[in-house]
């Protein structure tokens, strides 16, 4: 095949009959586009991660009950649902006594066995609401194709056997002219046990799938028409970016924009296979193609803001010419496993920016009082938060001159508290004060990218 597309669903894309339908139309509008990879209907995996957390019988009744009427919304909106249906029951079944297993003991591979369950329901749906467009498909139990490790939550693909398996299962129905739909997030160990890829699986089932069939390209669909010069609901003026790099998406996606986190496309980025994104709920309004090397390269690309960010400034005098005083202090942080974000320096002191939107707990849990106690033995420690980092994200942003004078020109009204430049070629960034940060943000896009 010498155009070969690989397209992926997310969950609000096959969230009900309605979303599925418009997405069935995509997929037949499109005769490059011959596997496709579906996550579960929105809402279902955090019902089955309850569940794999075991719950009492009443809350699991309740809990499988609310997965029962997700599909039941769709199955009861099909024209005939008599293929499907016991199949669909039978997988609630399963999805129960798994439940009612976890209650008993939970453990990691319970856990996969029972999320894959969401894939394995819309997949099936899927098929039925391309057969209602009289189109014929073929379902694939995708475990038969993506090889993984062991290590349950978070599992590594097999390149090498997922390559095989693809040659001997996948690669035939594709050859056959067959429109193959499967699942992403969704693995098998070597023990045959279901294992699951991690956060943002789905698209990267696809890209892997993309990469052993030698795709030409991946098309992921979502529910926004692209990615956008910043958040829309900050700037209605932001713009769609036609062309972006991997890089880029990168950068962005680091500092908290919505887009697809390049980790998650791997397969795709090294095998040199372009990811458009577009929205399954327009797809006529077209959307971004990211690889390796877009032309042109704009100095300014985009603004990514993320908020809810702490400042911990460390301060002491005998950090003056002193060795070691900064590698001490990154111990004591390593050891309470803290990630530290931007960092400045001066001769006394030393700025850090610590991000807790990437973890569950807040910011007053993330700095325990055994670290601040801690830190407190070698330097004076403040604790800033309400803060946001703003990210300017570019090319070349450390040679092109000119740069800092237009940034700050139009931040004069604002009191910025740090600054990071220079360290990254493709981002400047800012903290400031949470409730000036749409502000900021506008006003750097103002000046930067509606000129």
């Amino acid at each position: 095949m010498s155009h070969l597309s690989v397209a992926k669903f997310g969950g609000t894309s096959v969230a009900n009959h309605a979303a599925m339908t418009a997405c069935a139309k995509i997929v037949l509008q499109d005769p490059n586009t011959r596997v496709v990879v579906l996550s579960a209907s929105a809402g279902v995996t955090n019902l089955l991660v309850a569940l794999a957390n075991g719950v009492d019988a009443q809350e699991r009744a309740k809990l499988v009950g609310e997965v029962r009427q997700i599909q039941e919304n769709i199955l009861t909106e099909l024209k005939d649902d008599s293929f499907v249906r016991p199949e669909i029951e039978r997988l609630l079944d399963n999805i129960d006594s798994l439940a009612e297993a976890a209650s008993l003991a939970t453990s990691t591979a319970l856990t996969d066995e029972l999320i894959s369950h969401g894939e394995m329901m819309s997949t099936r749906i899927f098929v039925e609401v391309l057969r209602e467009l009289n189109a014929q498909s073929t379902w694939l139990d995708v475990r038969s194709i993506v090889a993984t490790n062991s290590h349950f939550g978070k599992a590594a693909p097999d390149d090498e056997l997922t390559q095989k398996n693809s040659d001997n299962i996948l690669r035939p129905l594709i050859d056959r002219g067959e429109l193959v739909i499967t699942q992403g997030f969704i693995g098998r160990d070597p023990n045959g046990k279901t294992t699951t890829l991690g956060r943002g699986g789905s698209d990267y089932s696809a890209a892997l799938i993309a990469e052993v069939l030698n795709a030409k390209d991946v098309l992921i669909w979502t529910d926004v028409a692209g990615i956008y010069t910043t958040d829309p609901r900050i700037v209605p003026a932001a713009q769609r970016i036609d062309t972006m790099s991997f890089a880029e998406a990168a950068e962005m996606a680091t500092f908290g924009a919505k887009v697809l986190h390049p980790a998650t496309l791997l397969p795709a980025v090294r095998s040199n296979i372009p990811v458009y994104v577009g929205s399954s709920k327009a797809p006529q309004d077209g959307g971004t193609w990211v690889t390796r090397d877009p032309q042109p390269r704009p100095t300014f690309r985009a603004i990514a803001l993320r908020r809810d960010q702490t400042l911990l400034t460390l301060s002491s005098l005998n950090m003056l010419h002193a060795q070691g005083f900064l590698a001490n202090v990154f111990n004591i942080l390593a050891k309470y496993k803290i990630s530290v974000d931007t960092i400045t320096t001066s001769e006394v002191s030393v700025a850090l920016t610590l991000d807790k939107t990437g973890s569950a707990s807040s910011g007053a849990e993330l700095l325990s009082n055994d670290l601040l106690t801690e830190l407190s033995e070698v330097c004076t420690v403040k604790v800033d938060t309400g803060l946001s980092l703003v990210a300017l994200i570019g090319n070349d942003l450390h040679i092109a001159a000119g740069i800092a004078k237009r940034i700050f020109d139009s931040l004069e009204s604002y009191n910025v508290r740090m600054i990071s430049y220079g360290a990254s070629t493709n981002n400047v960034c800012m903290l400031v004060q949470s409730e000036q940060a749409d502000d900021v943000v506008r006003a750097l896009h103002s000046e930067l990218f509606e000129k």
